[in-house]
């Protein structure tokens, strides 16, 4: 599958720079790095959204403290 896209010419280089680096053709350079940030974006959300639901179960369960309280302990 082929997309096109517009790159800034200083994108462009460091895309040229890596590939060169690492021996590899900058389209497989390029579609790596956009499989990694993808995969992490997925982590990262369900990690967030994890974290959420466990705050909200948290607070249903009255595992909650005050503003004053957290203030107070991050002082």
């Amino acid at each position: 599958m082929s997309i096109v896209i517009n790159l800034t010419p200083e994108l462009e280089v460091r895309l040229r720079e890596k590939s060169t680096q690492q021996g590899q053709d900058i389209s497989l350079v390029v579609s790596e790095l956009l499989a990694r940030v993808l995969d992490w974006e997925t982590v990262d959300t369900a990690e967030a959204i994890e974290g959420i639901q466990q705050g909200l179960d948290d607070f249903e369960n009255g595992r909650f403290r005050s503003f004053d309280e957290f203030a107070k302990a991050q002082r």
